[in-house]
């Protein structure tokens, strides 16, 4: 089924460049890395790769990196920019050995997939006991506002405001922005906590990271909409 992406390839590429967008600098880059500087991660997984970015920031603090992703223009983008090893994939049969990875990174993928719980379950098998999986994503209020093709509008007095509704209700929608049309899930906070519980993984860190630069900022950090979380795989 169509999600967009291929469609929607060379926008991306365009607006992520180098440093990535608004939400990437200036929000997770930073405290993404911090979480796997804190360990050793000979061994890295990055499910959703996209054109390669951050499996390129990644490279310096693990002995090999593997990027993970279904749409072949941003695999050949990924490739063209690195040596690493770059696999074409879905998040839902992931083609690896159990306990392959150290570290299992999600960045902004999971919005993305259509069986959440089922990729949830796969990134869990291929990570090493004691191994950890890094997730960043965007808070279930804004995924919600979606739903009436929203986002932020403005009131007659100028007052901004959000519809948010079907919260509790998975479905998707088509986001469209900067050239691009994507197909994105929302699911209530509860589904993915649930679901990586489920899975038999212990959380270990949770953080709303606030906005550290770029002109957004101050406007981010009032109604930020992005958390990451990391969860670990028992040991024994």
């Amino acid at each position: 089924m169509d999600n967009g992406w291929q469609a929607s390839a060379d926008a991306w590429i365009t607006l992520m460049g180098v440093s990535g967008d608004f939400s990437r600098q200036h929000v997770l880059d930073h405290p993404m890395l911090n979480r796997v500087r804190l360990r050793p991660s000979p061994r890295i997984l990055d499910v959703g790769c996209g054109e390669g970015r951050f499996c390129r920031m990644l490279a310096p603090f693990a002995g090999n990196v593997t990027g993970l992703d279904p749409t072949d223009a941003l695999l050949r983008h990924a490739e063209d920019l690195s040596d690493q090893r770059f696999v074409k994939g879905t998040a839902e049969a992931l083609p690896f050995e159990d306990a392959s990875f150290d570290i299992v990174v999600s960045y902004l993928t999971l919005i993305d997939i259509p069986d959440t719980k089922r990729a949830i379950a796969e990134m869990t098998r291929v990570l090493a006991p004691g191994g950890h999986l890094l997730i960043a994503n965007l808070n279930s209020w804004i995924t919600a506002s979606q739903s009436k093709g929203g986002g932020w509008t403005r009131d007659q007095d100028g007052a901004a405001n959000m519809c948010i509704d079907r919260y509790f209700e998975e479905h998707h929608h088509w986001g469209e922005w900067n050239g691009m049309r994507i197909k994105n899930w929302h699911r209530p906070q509860a589904f993915y906590m649930q679901a990586l519980l489920n899975a038999g993984l212990q959380l270990t860190h949770f953080d709303e990271p606030m906005a550290t630069g770029g002109e957004r900022a101050d406007s981010y950090n009032r109604a930020p909409y992005l958390y990451l979380m990391e969860w670990q795989k028992p040991a024994g």
